[in-house]
């Protein structure tokens, strides 16, 4: 890999079943850094995505061909030839989607399930790590006093916040977002934005966007896609 990358694509495509939705990219997305993917509606980003966690392996009919390498633990890891689990994988690849998705629970547990399924039981070091990350998340005033209420009963921004809170705390080395502002307004995608540019002092982002507004505003690098291509 190149030095200062922590994903690395080469002659990567992807298929459905006979259709192929990513001809054959070579790219690459540096370390500590927000690199943007960005495109027309249709033109394979999010499919991007899913190849560098192998969230496409759920997906019937679906295949990939090419190499996709990403830094962990200061290792090179090839995800299509490596032998790494895929729990191993996503506690250190995590993943937020356009809809806030908490689940329904209380915020605390919202939290802590990532936690107990990793095998960190200490209740000390839950509680540590749940103010932690909500501090990160700019949340912590606003939900400290009410942590057992439902997730589901916060604002769409309160929620966004809280789903990128629930992926850091496993502290992943890279974190993926799926044009997480698009469903929110103005001032929670201000919110947002704030987060992810204090978020790359602590992983790498790579963060699908439309809104080249804010691929200005945020974004250290970008790609673009087209039609499934790099353009």
């Amino acid at each position: 890999m190149i030095p200062g990358r922590v994903v690395e694509i080469e002659n990567l495509s992807f298929y459905y079943g006979a259709q192929r939705v990513l001809n054959n990219l070579s790219c690459g997305f540096a370390g500590h850094s927000i690199c943007a993917v960005t495109g027309p509606s249709g033109s394979g980003k999010s499919t991007l995505l899913t190849t560098i966690n192998r969230l496409w392996e759920e997906v019937d009919g679906a295949r990939v061909e090419g190499v996709v390498k990403v830094l962990l633990d200061n290792m090179e890891i090839d995800l299509h030839e490596s032998k790494i689990r895929l729990a191993q994988l996503r506690r250190k690849v995590g993943m937020v989607f356009q809809i806030p998705n908490p689940l329904p629970m209380s915020i605390y547990k919202n939290l802590t399930l990532p936690l107990r399924m990793a095998g960190i039981k200490n209740r000390d070091q839950q509680r540590q790590r749940v103010e932690r990350v909500l501090q990160d998340a700019f949340l912590w005033p606003e939900v400290k006093m009410r942590l057992q209420s439902d997730a589901r009963l916060l604002s769409g921004g309160q929620q966004q916040r809280l789903c990128i809170a629930r992926a850091m705390i496993l502290e992943p080395e890279i974190l993926l977002l799926d044009e997480p502002t698009s469903s929110l307004d103005e001032g929670a995608v201000s919110e947002i934005e704030n987060l992810l540019l204090n978020l790359k002092e602590r992983c790498s982002l790579i963060m699908v966007s439309h809104d080249l507004e804010q691929v200005a505003r945020i974004a250290d690098s970008s790609v673009e896609l087209v039609a499934g291509s790099l353009v």
